[in-house]
């Protein structure tokens, strides 16, 4: 017959492994950082510094379904959230004139290009936005708009599903400087996004020091790559650089069609 074990015997063995497993716990435990590395060139920090500053937590945002905008980033700037246009005016001053209903704002034709009353420097901005359906014209005569970074430096908007044009001016084209490496364009009437990173021209003593440099994701697919500007968008012509404020607005186009926007939020970026 087979003995039971003492009940008093089976609670120290728990008891101790348990113990034993907590020691075993906090030996394990890693280190928050290290004082004894080498120190990173160009830097005030050493390789996994302990004392250098952790990044500030935010709240990541969420994605776009084809009938709902999804949220922006918890630290971004919203520019745009389907009810008003209280962010922008005309780019010569005075009320936008874009039409807002359903969500989107529209381009109305005529009405002039609409720029953000407050400006920035580098930064993140996501757009999204649909082009008219069914489409009506072709090559730059369908769908054309464009988001302008600093108000000068062109992403162009353009109606790309099964739309020839010049390589330089189909969407997400820096426009008359570089082509997207593909074309990641939806169908007309579909919502499509431009996720973009804009490092914005430094000049000083009205030369240019930095050329600024323009990174795209269209539709998640990228599109430019740290592009470096070679000057304000201009048509049909060479760009030449004029020296203007690191801070400058967004400005997006009317281009005389119907294109609309939703969902345009912007986060500012420092050196970390």
């Amino acid at each position: 017959m087979k003995c039971a074990r003492p009940v008093f015997f089976t609670a120290a063995i728990a008891t101790l492994v348990a113990l034993g497993g907590i020691a075993h716990a906090a030996e394990e435990k890693d280190p928050t950082g290290y004082t004894d590395t080498p120190p990173l060139p160009n830097s005030p920090w050493r390789v996994h510094d302990d004392k250098r500053p952790r990044p500030r937590v935010v709240t990541p945002g969420t994605p776009s379904s084809e009938d709902h905008p999804g949220k922006a980033p918890s630290d971004a700037t919203i520019l745009f959230d389907g009810t008003n246009l209280d962010a922008w005016q005309s780019d010569k001053g005075g009320v936008a004139g874009w039409k807002v209903e359903h969500g989107y704002m529209q381009v109305v034709d005529g009405a002039g290009d609409i720029a953000t009353k407050q400006t920035f420097g580098d930064y993140q901005l996501h757009v999204e936005f649909a082009e008219p359906s069914p489409p009506v014209g072709n090559s730059q005569g369908r769908g054309n708009s464009g988001v302008f970074l600093a108000g000068l430096y062109e992403v162009q908007v353009l109606d790309s599903y099964d739309n020839l044009t010049y390589a330089d001016g189909q969407a997400s084209a820096i426009y008359g400087q570089s082509p997207p490496q593909v074309n990641a364009s939806r169908p007309p009437g579909e919502w499509q996004t431009y996720d973009i990173v804009f490092n914005a021209p430094r000049f000083s003593d009205g030369k240019v020091t930095s050329s600024g440099f323009v990174t795209v994701f269209h539709n998640g697919v990228l599109t430019q790559n740290h592009t470096a500007l070679l000057g304000p968008s201009v048509h049909h012509a060479l760009p030449t650089w004029k020296p203007h404020d690191l801070n400058m607005p967004l400005k997006l186009q009317d281009h005389h069609l119907p294109v609309r926007f939703r969902n345009i939020w912007i986060r500012p970026l420092t050196d970390q």
